[in-house]
């Protein structure tokens, strides 16, 4: 029977070598798509590590000051914090955060932006 088959075992063996070899390089070529992908997601996300604060009471300062009109609030709250029927602080404007990418390509470029999501 071996003698009968041996052609037919060597095809399939040589197969199923030739799938794993595919499989490997597949599999090298996801890991390594995989990695790129979080590099690029950590690079894209470095800028956003730092973000500047302000302590309430210079920001209160600023907007009791000339400064006032060259200031911008944005609420940044998500819908699970933000009341509508709470007070907002005069003359800030809100920005639902899910969208704050598009909408501050939007916003004034002369004026101070501060974002807030108390």
């Amino acid at each position: 029977m071996g003698y009968l088959f041996h052609g037919f075992v060597t095809a399939i063996a040589r197969g199923l070598g030739t799938a794993g070899h595919v499989a490997e390089v597949g599999a090298s070529f996801l890991l390594a798509a995989y990695a790129g992908y979080r590099l690029w997601l950590y690079r894209k996300g470095r800028i956003y590590r730092v973000v500047p604060r302000v302590q309430v009471e210079e920001l209160a300062r600023k907007l009791k000051s000339e400064e006032a009109e060259k200031i911008l609030l944005v609420d940044v709250r998500s819908h699970g914090y933000y009341d509508h029927g709470a007070t907002r602080i005069r003359g800030s404007i809100r920005i639902e955060p899910n969208n704050l990418s598009e909408e501050l390509k939007t916003l004034p470029r002369d004026k101070d932006i501060y974002l807030y999501c108390t």
